[in-house]
C-alpha cells in the first residue's frame, strides 16, 4: 500500500513536472523591450564598443605620461673580436734597442729592430652584463595631445551608437510584438469566420435533411468551408513566423514556446505640425547626431596628420649597473645621465600632406552623409505625419464599417433561415464582415508601427523606457 501511494506521488510529480516545463513564456510589450536590452546581441555589441572606446581614452591618456623602461642583458663571448692594432712588442724592443745604441752600452745592430706592423689584438672580456632603468616623459608632441580629444570624442560617438542601438531594438521589438498580435487577430478573424461557415453548413444540413433547401445550398455552404481552411493553415504559419522573429530579437531559443500579452489600443492623440516635428528631428535625430560626431572625429584627425609637421620633444633620465670579467669575477662600474631630446621631421616624401588631403575629404563624405540624412530624415518625418493623419481619419469609418458588416452577416444568415435569403447573401456577408475586421485591425496596427517610427525619427523615447535606455 506504501509503495502505491509512492508511484502514485511519483506520478503526480513527473506530470507537474512536465506541465511546468510545457509552460510558455508570456511577455508583455514592456517585458519584450526590457529583455532585448537586456539580451539583443546588436544592443551587446555597441556596449562592448562603448567600453573599447574607453580603454581607448585611458590608452591615449597614457601616451602622455612617464615611461619606465627596464633592460638587462648577460653576455658570454665564445670567440672575442679582434682589432687591427700596432704591435705593442715590437714598439718596446725597438724602443729599448734605440736606448742603448745611443747610450753606447751596445754597439749598433740595425738587424735587432723588429718591423714595425698591426697586429689583430683582442681588448674585450669574456663575460659581460649591463642593467638600464630609463625615465621617458613627453614635453611635446602634437599628435600625442590631438590624439587623447580624438579618443574622447570617438567615446562619445561610441556613446550615441549604443543609444541608437537600444533604441532600433525597442523599435524592432515594437514592430515585431504587434506584427505577432496582427497575425494573431487576423488568425482570429479567419478562424470565426470558420465558424460562422461550419455553423452554416451545419444549419443548412439540417434543413436539407428536411428537404427544405437544395443540393445547390449545400454544396455552395460545404464549398466555402473548405475555402477558408487554407487560409486558417496559412495564418497559422504566418503567426508561427511572427513568434520566430520575436524570438530572434529577445534571444530566445526558437524551440521555446512564448505567448505574447497584449492587445492593439488606438489613442485619438493631435499629431504635431510637419514643420516642428522636421525641427525637432533635426535636433535630437540619434542617426544625425551620431554623424556628427563622427565629423569631429575626422576634424580630430586632419589635426594629428598635422602633427607630423610639429617637433616632438622629451626628457628622458637613466641610469645602467654593467660589469666584465673574463672568470666571472667582475669588475662593476655605474653610470647615469639626463637630457632632452629634440625631433623633426623634415621631408616624408609628401607622405603626410597626402594623409591630410585624405582626411579632408573624409570629413567632406562625412558632411555629404550628414545632409543626405537630413533630408532622408526630413521627408520621412513627412511621410510618417501624412500616414498618421490619413489611418486616424479612416479609423471611426472602419469601426462603423465592422458594425454595419456584422449586422448585414446577422441580417442575411437570418433572412436565409426565414426562407426569404439566399446562400450568395450569406457568402458575400461573411466576406465583407472578415474584410471590414481586417482593414480595421491592420488600420490600426499601420497607425501604432508608424507612431512608434514617428518617435525614432524624432529621437523621442517612451518615458517608461528611459531608465533602460539611460543606464550605463
Amino acid at each position: 500500500m506504501s509503495l502505491s501511494r509512492m508511484s502514485i506521488v511519483g506520478i503526480l510529480l513527473c506530470i507537474i513536472s512536465i506541465q511546468l516545463y510545457a509552460q510558455k513564456l508570456t511577455y508583455t510589450l514592456e517585458e519584450a523591450i526590457t529583455a532585448a536590452l537586456k539580451n539583443n546581441r546588436d544592443v551587446i555589441i555597441s556596449e562592448m564598443n562603448v567600453r573599447k572606446s574607453e580603454a581607448a581614452v585611458d590608452e591615449a591618456f597614457g601616451y602622455a605620461l612617464p615611461s619606465l623602461d627596464i633592460t638587462a642583458n648577460l653576455a658570454h663571448m665564445i670567440e672575442k673580436p679582434k682589432t687591427a692594432f700596432p704591435d705593442f712588442e715590437a714598439l718596446l724592443t725597438n724602443a729599448t734597442y734605440n736606448i742603448l745604441f745611443d747610450e753606447n752600452v751596445l754597439p749598433r745592430d740595425d738587424d735587432k729592430f723588429k718591423s714595425m706592423a698591426t697586429k689583430l689584438q683582442s681588448f674585450a672580456q669574456t663575460n659581460s652584463f649591463e642593467t638600464k632603468a630609463q625615465v621617458t616623459q613627453i614635453l611635446f608632441n602634437s599628435a600625442v595631445f590631438r590624439g587623447i580629444g580624438a579618443s574622447q570624442i570617438y567615446l562619445d560617438l561610441a556613446k550615441v551608437q549604443y543609444e541608437a542601438a537600444k533604441t532600433n531594438t525597442i523599435l524592432n521589438v515594437k514592430k515585431a510584438f504587434y506584427g505577432v498580435l496582427l497575425s494573431k487577430e487576423l488568425l482570429n478573424i479567419i478562424k470565426c469566420s470558420l465558424i460562422n461557415a461550419e455553423e452554416n453548413l451545419k444549419n443548412i444540413n439540417a434543413l436539407y435533411e428536411q428537404g427544405l433547401t437544395s443540393d445547390f445550398d449545400a454544396l455552395q455552404a460545404e464549398v466555402q468551408v473548405e475555402n477558408i481552411r487554407p487560409s486558417v493553415r496559412e495564418l497559422e504559419n504566418t503567426y508561427l513566423n511572427a513568434l520566430n522573429g520575436l524570438k530572434i530579437l529577445l534571444s530566445v531559443n526558437l524551440s521555446d514556446s512564448i505567448e505574447v500579452i497584449g492587445s492593439f489600443e488606438y489613442k485619438d492623440e493631435e499629431l504635431p505640425l510637419i514643420e516642428d516635428a522636421s525641427l525637432l528631428a533635426l535636433k535630437n535625430n540619434l542617426d544625425i547626431n551620431s554623424l556628427r560626431i563622427k565629423k569631429n572625429v575626422d576634424e580630430e584627425f586632419i589635426n594629428i596628420e598635422r602633427a607630423d609637421y610639429w617637433p616632438t620633444i622629451a626628457a628622458f633620465g637613466n641610469y645602467s649597473y654593467a660589469g666584465s670579467s673574463d672568470d666571472w669575477n667582475f669588475q662593476t662600474y655605474n653610470s647615469s645621465m639626463v637630457g632632452v631630446t629634440f625631433s623633426l621631421n623634415l621631408f616624408k616624401g609628401g607622405r603626410a600632406a597626402n594623409r591630410i588631403e585624405q582626411a579632408n575629404i573624409a570629413t567632406m563624405q562625412t558632411q555629404e552623409q550628414i545632409s543626405l540624412t537630413e533630408d532622408f530624415i526630413t521627408s520621412q518625418v513627412t511621410v510618417k505625419i501624412l500616414d498618421l493623419k490619413k489611418v486616424k481619419s479612416q479609423i471611426k469609418a472602419l469601426n462603423r464599417n465592422v458594425e454595419l458588416a456584422q449586422k448585414a452577416y446577422n441580417i442575411s444568415t437570418t433572412r436565409y433561415k426565414e426562407g426569404t435569403g439566399t446562400q450568395l447573401e450569406i457568402k458575400n456577408a461573411d466576406v465583407e464582415l472578415r474584410s471590414a475586421k481586417t482593414n480595421l485591425i491592420k488600420s490600426v496596427h499601420d497607425y501604432i508601427i508608424a507612431e512608434a517610427e514617428l518617435d525614432q525619427l524624432l529621437g523621442r523615447v517612451d518615458s517608461k523606457y528611459k531608465n533602460e535606455i539611460t543606464e550605463e
